[in-house]
């Protein structure tokens, strides 16, 4: 996620964060003139440029984006400072010439930018200028502006303002809770298996081991993820120890790893650690007893890993296999810590795997087909509990339930006794099936994004209305959004936070 702002900035933009349309200065600031560049990359990023004696006084600059009348999202605010613009190119060795890019930006608006400049030794100004936008243009097959099911009208707390949304369409997509589109950009094709860190969204091919990095203001760095094995991507990157969890196929024909492999990669593409699922559950089905010919069959889908994520607490990985279940390993040695699923499933036959499952105690819904895993505000294990049966087993075998909705759960797990208690469980009445894709995450205040993919009745229903919805921390739906798709998953495979409030560049 980006860095809070730099103190200095922050307070000017909270104090200053009305604007003004006459420069307001302190005595003897140097002279800066601000006006708009003709330079612009679509209607979400602009750029602004700064002349006159005094830039070579600048030491960092910040802008706000004004809020529309009639919305709640908080002000969009970009911070650069000095360093970063030279480093970027866009302010020159002695700074004689600015240029400032203004990212999140309403589309088809004038939009007011208050622009906040610090030159040091508690010097400051702060000006306003105008950018008209143009129209935005959704891609084929989509439609970027939701049609509203509840708008948000600022009574519910929210712990989060913007969310991006990670298409097949193109790249990230950002909005606010007002429903509003406030960036994406091209240059990527897919953005399916995408994360933000570090102020770049890092995205993942679904068909080679390119990891490109885009930049806000739409730049595009590629490089190769370094395996001789390894031949895509695959659904989620998420933030590990030491890189990024990247989830791998390899190989091909009949021996080819399918959604089995969790690399952790780093932000030049070399290969940290990897964790090869067929081998470590293999090798505890042979350690148990057990034939694992009979479950681990390489060449079929039959792990669909979909969701990794590093818990620091304990030093371990917990795994999301669509297919079977959740499972906790050990970071270091791999070791299996517990299994937690659906024990009707297949998986459950096998005394080897079943000697590592978790108990769900007092109730509640287990694991089925999950996706987007994460730890809560709570400390809990959180996920998007789809409730569809495995797709892949072989004939004959348990598929396990297939429920009539989906659901958000978060579970206390206990690894010395291997029991589970659901202590949250959100299934909006019951109305909603989303059975693939699919996410929910919390915002850090117990209020969620959750995101119904393949609303409403499911993807064999043909109805492929993606659903993205707000909760506040009591549970109640703060704003509803609903898209147009043209293929599942498409438009939505999941979405999560981007702090483009306080989006500091240094």
């Amino acid at each position: 996620m980006s860095k809070i702002a730099t103190p200095i900035l922050l307070v000017f933009f909270l104090t200053s964060c009305g604007g003004t349309d006459e420069a307001t200065e302190t005595t003897n600031t140097p002279h800066v003139v601000v006006t708009q560049s003709a330079t612009s990359v679509n209607p979400f990023i602009h750029f602004l440029s700064l002349t006159g004696e005094g830039t070579t006084a600048v030491r960092a600059v910040g802008v706000l984006i004004r809020p529309k009348a009639g919305t709640f999202a908080k002000p969009v605010t970009n911070s650069y400072s000095i360093e970063y613009l030279q480093a970027k190119g866009y302010a020159g060795p002695h700074s004689s010439a600015i240029v400032i890019p203004v990212v999140g930006l309403y589309q088809n608006y004038a939009n007011t930018i208050d622009v906040y400049i610090d030159f040091g030794n508690s010097t400051r100004t702060v000006t306003s200028v105008q950018i008209q936008t143009a129209p935005y243009v959704s891609p084929p097959g989509v439609t970027y502006m939701p049609q509203i099911v509840k708008a948000f009208d600022g009574t519910a707390t929210l712990g989060f303002n913007y969310f991006f949304i990670k298409t097949r369409a193109g790249s990230p997509a950002v909005f606010d809770i007002d429903g509003e589109i406030r960036w994406t950009a091209d240059g990527i094709t897919s953005s399916q298996w995408s994360i933000f860190s570090n102020n770049k969204f890092w995205i993942a091919s679904p068909n080679s081991l390119a990891l490109h990095s885009q930049e806000l203001d739409g730049t595009v760095t590629s490089r190769n993820i370094q395996s001789a094995s390894y031949t895509n991507a695959h659904h989620n990157i998420e933030t590990g120890k030491q890189g990024l969890l990247i989830e791998m196929d390899a190989g091909t024909g009949p021996t080819r790893n399918i959604e089995s492999i969790l690399a952790e990669v780093d932000e030049a593409g070399q290969v940290l650690q990897e964790w090869n699922f067929a081998d470590i559950i293999a090798n505890e089905m042979l350690s148990g007893g057990d034939d694992p010919s009979l479950f681990v069959r390489p060449g079929i889908d039959w792990f669909h890993m979909n969701s990794a994520i590093y818990v620091a607490a304990d030093d371990s990985l917990i795994v999301s296999s669509r297919e079977n279940f959740v499972i906790k390993i050990d970071y270091q040695t791999a070791a299996i810590k517990w299994i937690f699923g659906d024990p009707t499933k297949y998986w459950y036959t096998f005394p080897s795997l079943r000697s590592k499952a978790l108990t769900l105690n007092v109730g509640g819904l287990y694991p089925v087909g999950q996706h987007a895993l994460s730890i809560n505000s709570k400390g809990d294990l959180q996920l998007f509990n789809n409730g569809g049966w495995s797709f892949n087993q072989p004939v004959g075998a348990p598929r396990g339930v297939a429920r009539s909705y989906s659901a958000v759960s978060a579970y206390a797990i206990s690894d010395q006794t291997l029991e589970a208690v659901e202590t949250m469980v959100f299934d909006n009445q019951q109305t909603l099936l989303s059975d693939i894709c699919s996410s929910a995450y919390d915002a850090g205040d117990g209020s969620m994004l959750v995101t119904y993919s393949v609303a409403d009745h499911g993807y064999m229903s043909g109805n492929l209305t993606p659903r993205l919805v707000g909760i506040d921390p009591n549970g109640a739906i703060a704003f509803d959004f609903r898209f147009i798709d043209s293929n599942y998953c498409f438009f939505s495979w999941n979405a999560n936070f981007i702090n483009f409030e306080h989006l500091v560049f240094e």
